[in-house]
């Protein structure tokens, strides 16, 4: 992908702030959502949220966007996406990880970074209903979920995905949580994400007494110490290190077997560029692009006030060249 930001949006922050603050997200009206509810295997829920198709017939691609971090579909990218997929005639879905589509879901988790089970259970349900070709970006935690899930099934993945992107995503989970703790990072971005998953957090231990220390999940001031009260050992880690390591997809990216890209600007103040992996690091499958601006999940584009839209189409017309779905 080539890309350069406008002039006046110099730097990783502003790279990042602006574009999920003030750059349009899409052409024309918003993404109409249709709800879907699904049960999942261990008695919970999970929320999607559904843009049909134009085109005609079933074997319309569709195409399946997982947010990140406290993200939904109302999330700057996912609108975004949705718009690419509007005009490309294409089917949408944004499945929402438990608890981000605006109700707590009520088992005694929530979702992780690492979290390829569910992620292979959402696309082996979206495949088997859709029929027709599918491809899938994840977008920050999302992408890191999916490149495990594409890891850890290896040529099996091709069953249910037929290309996958990865945007902007924390591949190196130990590197990423150190640059988001330290700095400007923590004082802005860490103080964003704290503000929704701590109270999700104290909602959940409501539904569920006793599950973690309520006193240590207040004095928690950055994502490490809430890991390491909450995510990990809710999810099967030992503590904060252990979920880091053993839920990063870096490590997994040499058992890749189905077209995959792996997008990261170089200046994204959430992803270290030291921390990015090099060709010899991937499969023959994995495309790497890593432009040297972006920021995390910005690409602003076009004149004032800019728009998102530039970074949704590289990655969407990729993934349907990857999938043999368009010359």
């Amino acid at each position: 992908m080539r890309y350069r930001a406008p002039w006046w949006l110099p730097g990783g922050n502003l790279q990042t702030i602006w574009p999920a603050l003030m750059a349009h997200r899409h052409e024309g009206r918003p993404p109409a959502w249709r709800r879907e509810r699904w049960t999942t295997p261990d008695g919970d829920f999970i929320d999607l949220d559904w843009l049909q198709a134009t085109g005609p017939g079933v074997r319309t691609p569709l195409l399946v966007v997982f947010h990140g971090l406290e993200g939904s579909s109302g999330s700057h990218y996912a609108q975004a996406f949705a718009g690419w997929a509007r005009g490309q005639g294409l089917a949408c879905v944004v499945p929402h990880f438990r608890g981000c589509s605006g109700e707590l879901n009520l088992g005694p988790r929530a979702y992780h970074s690492g979290d390829h089970q569910e992620v292979h259970w959402i696309l082996d349900r979206l495949r088997a209903a859709h029929g027709g070709p599918l491809v899938a970006v994840g977008v920050s935690l999302g992408g890191n979920a999916l490149l495990r899930w594409a890891g850890e099934h290896g040529t099996q993945a091709a069953r249910l995905a037929d290309a996958v992107a990865a945007v902007c995503s924390p591949i190196d989970l130990a590197a990423g949580g150190a640059a988001i703790g330290r700095g400007f990072n923590r004082l802005v971005y860490t103080t964003m994400f704290l503000r929704t998953m701590r109270p999700k957090a104290l909602a959940k231990l409501a539904q569920h007494p006793g599950l973690f220390d309520r006193e240590a999940m207040l004095a928690a001031r950055d994502l490490y110490e809430f890991d390491n009260i909450f995510t990990a050992p809710l999810h099967g880690f030992r503590d904060t290190d252990d979920y880091w390591r053993r839920a990063s997809a870096k490590p997994l990216l040499p058992q890749v077997r189905i077209p995959a890209l792996v997008l990261n600007a170089r200046n994204d103040p959430f992803v270290p560029a030291a921390s990015l992996p090099g060709p010899r690091e991937v499969s023959p499958h994995v495309t790497l692009w890593q432009p040297p601006q972006g920021g995390h999940v910005g690409f602003p584009a076009g004149a004032f006030p800019s728009h998102v839209r530039a970074m949704p189409q590289a990655v969407g017309d990729w993934l349907l060249q990857a999938a043999g779905l368009r010359p």
